[in-house]
């Protein structure tokens, strides 16, 4: 099975699901370091609406100024926009695999897509 995580190495969530990709044997797996490879607004149309969210439950607001600039309350287009210019508004990890995409966030969402 194919599966690429969109990863922080320095988020703790982010760690425990590339592990548990890791140690699932079969998977074929592709890490994307997001804040060094951002993704293009056009993946993250096609992420969110295989994950079946809106751009506004993927936004990440602790530890950003994502609210301050009002993107809390933006539409779908405005937070796309700011979230392919600062990879940083998006919440981590997501997951593609050949069964779907998660946002996983418990890190166990990840099974659900294995």
């Amino acid at each position: 099975m194919n599966a690429t995580i969109w990863h922080n190495p320095a988020c703790g969530t982010s760690r425990k699901t590339l592990a548990i990709l890791q140690e699932t044997p079969g998977v074929d797996l592709t890490v994307v370091e997001y804040l060094k490879t951002p993704w293009t607004a056009d993946k993250l149309r096609q992420l969110f609406a295989d994950a079946g969210l809106a751009a506004r439950d993927a936004l990440r607001l602790r530890g950003t100024d994502a609210e301050d600039r009002g993107l809390k309350d933006a539409g779908e287009d405005e937070i796309i926009a700011a979230m392919a210019t600062n990879p940083a508004y998006v919440e981590r990890p997501i997951v593609e695999t050949d069964k779907g995409v998660r946002l996983c966030r418990p890190q166990d969402r990840v099974h659900e897509i294995l």
